[in-house]
């Protein structure tokens, strides 16, 4: 697990590196508080943070009040480092939004069951993360959070005034294969599904269980050629080999309903609405199809770019 270790005295900051190490922890070490800040809502950030208090730049306070304004981001344990103890620096470091506080010169031991506890609670935040936002039985988002996730990208969206696809795919005859083969067939099939459609999609695409055997797919950048063309993509690799099952190989096909809005002008109950009525026309002309929905009406809309994908 990643530590950030932010202190300006570089000897200090350099003992505490080794030390993190030395513990199992990987050092991130920083010698100032614009740098911590950009540390803490970058890319793959650190769970553990050490912060000093007095940073030129920015203090440790002002980083930790900066860092928990994003409530996206996963949550970083943050201790602050002062040379100043006292009942009332110890509050206002914890009001500020810091978990837990040290006073210099910083304690080995003492350190070191600071930061055991704070991996704890890390992990254990984790786990209830993973929780609360995977279907348990596919590991893909679960419902509440494949939604979530669609109104972001259409908030995104209207700020950058990019399009934004959507995708609803139902496997066919499901209820075929429970009644035939059993419901652990059918939670094997769930599975392999999902993971064939998670391998079909770009990076920054996102699919989740919708319900049932229904699957939502939101694609950030992709206007309705795009997204249709990632449909049929989807389509195929579903259908393209039969289902290995412990029953024996099941061909598995997909009907799918396709929507998009140019410039996240839409809500997300409409992009929805738009693809379960593309969806009940695909499977109304004989499943195994991806059918695009007729766009959202919206008031001066602009037209719908063709053909192009943006990340």
């Amino acid at each position: 697990m990643k530590v950030l270790i932010a202190e300006d005295q570089v000897y200090l900051s350099q003992l505490l590196g080794e030390l993190v190490q030395l513990w199992g922890y990987e050092a991130v070490v920083v010698h100032d508080g614009p740098a911590a800040l950009k540390v803490l809502q970058g890319p793959d950030v650190p769970r553990l943070a050490l912060l000093d208090w007095m940073m030129p730049g920015l203090d440790g306070i002002e980083v930790c009040r900066e860092v928990r304004k994003g409530v996206e981001a996963p949550y970083t344990y943050i201790i602050l480092m002062t040379g100043q103890g006292g009942r009332q620096c110890m509050l206002d470091g914890l009001e500020g939004g810091a978990d837990d506080f040290l006073v210099k010169p910083v304690d080995d031991a003492e350190l070191r069951a600071r930061l055991a506890t704070g991996r704890r609670l890390v992990t254990l935040q984790e786990q209830l993360r993973v929780l609360a936002t995977r279907d348990a039985l596919t590991g893909l988002w679960n419902r509440l959070a494949i939604l979530d996730i669609l109104d972001r990208e259409l908030a995104r969206s209207r700020r950058k005034g990019h399009p934004v696809g959507l995708i609803l795919a139902d496997l066919d005859h499901f209820k075929r294969i429970n009644d035939t083969l059993g419901h652990l067939a059918g939670d094997a099939v769930l599975r392999l599904v999902g993971q064939r459609m998670l391998a079909g999609l770009r990076p920054y695409d996102t699919v989740g269980r919708y319900g049932g055997e229904e699957f939502l797919v939101v694609l950030p950048g992709c206007d309705v050629g795009a997204a249709t063309s990632l449909a049929e993509r989807l389509r195929h690799s579903v259908a393209a080999e039969p289902m290995a099952l412990e029953e024996g190989p099941l061909p598995v096909t997909l009907s799918l309903g396709v929507a998009s809005v140019d410039d996240g002008s839409a809500v997300a109950s409409d992009l929805l609405r738009v693809a379960d009525e593309a969806l009940y026309q695909a499977k109304g002309k004989g499943r195994n199809r991806a059918v695009l929905g007729k766009p959202p009406r919206l008031p001066q809309a602009r037209p719908l770019r063709m053909g192009r994908c943006w990340p």
